[in-house]
């Protein structure tokens, strides 16, 4: 049977419905009056365009007292978003501060719950030199279950959930994959924690400190040159 992309099609027709997913793509969750103030619409014109996200089944409402936070659906729409990013042209950059956060995105973001951009495919290709994670389909190996277990990795967590541990996403600005899963999400998780990436006040980009460019050399073996 053939599928109905027209749905999608209309869902995402619109710049501020564009606006809202993108910044969703985080994994945040937003109220509807902050997405609102980027998008640069009125409340009430934002209602109505997350109703249509909402109805397409892109982002989930989720009621908190008076308010309302909007999320994705979960982190199937997130990784189908980032590889239709591919298909996508880029936003208009009007001003620096726009272009220079173009630039920071393509080196490191969340993508929903995992790093993407140069420094999310620099780690899974680090993994597959070093045999944690296969070639090609990207397996998890004894080699890898151990040494990630050794960095506080929670690997049988993962291993008794329904998430798939391990799973390549599409990465839209570097058309490459790069790491999602259980696995992605607890890197993220570990990095974050050890305060390894810094995750910037507005947006989704993310930066990496100094003990984090570190840990990326020693762990690794991924230098500054290959993501900066």
């Amino acid at each position: 049977m053939g599928r109905d992309f027209s749905v999608i099609g209309r869902a995402l027709a619109a710049p501020a419905r564009s606006t809202f997913v993108d910044l969703l793509m985080d994994g945040s969750r937003r109220p509807a009056g902050e997405l609102a103030s980027a998008a640069g619409v009125s409340a009430a014109t934002a209602s109505e365009h997350l109703s249509v996200l909402v109805e397409a089944g892109l982002v989930r409402c989720e009621p908190r007292g008076r308010q309302r936070f909007y999320a994705l659906a979960d982190d199937s729409v997130a990784a189908a978003l980032e590889q239709l990013g591919h298909l996508c042209p880029p936003a208009s950059t009007t001003s620096y501060r726009r272009s220079r956060d173009a630039r920071d995105l393509a080196r490191a973001r969340l993508c929903y719950d995992h790093i993407a951009g140069r420094v999310g495919v620099a780690l899974l290709e680090s993994m597959q030199r070093s045999a944690w994670l296969t070639p090609g389909d990207a397996r998890l190996t004894a080699g890898g279950r151990a040494a990630l277990t050794g960095l506080g990795v929670p690997i049988e967590d993962l291993e008794s959930r329904a998430r798939p541990i391990v799973r390549t996403c599409p990465d839209w600005t570097e058309r490459r994959p790069h790491l999602a899963g259980g696995l992605g999400a607890a890197l993220a998780t570990l990095f974050t924690e050890r305060a390894w990436v810094r995750r910037r006040a507005r947006g989704r980009g993310l930066d990496i400190t100094r003990e984090g460019s570190e840990a990326l050399a020693r762990i690794w073996t991924v230098a500054p040159d290959s993501w900066a």
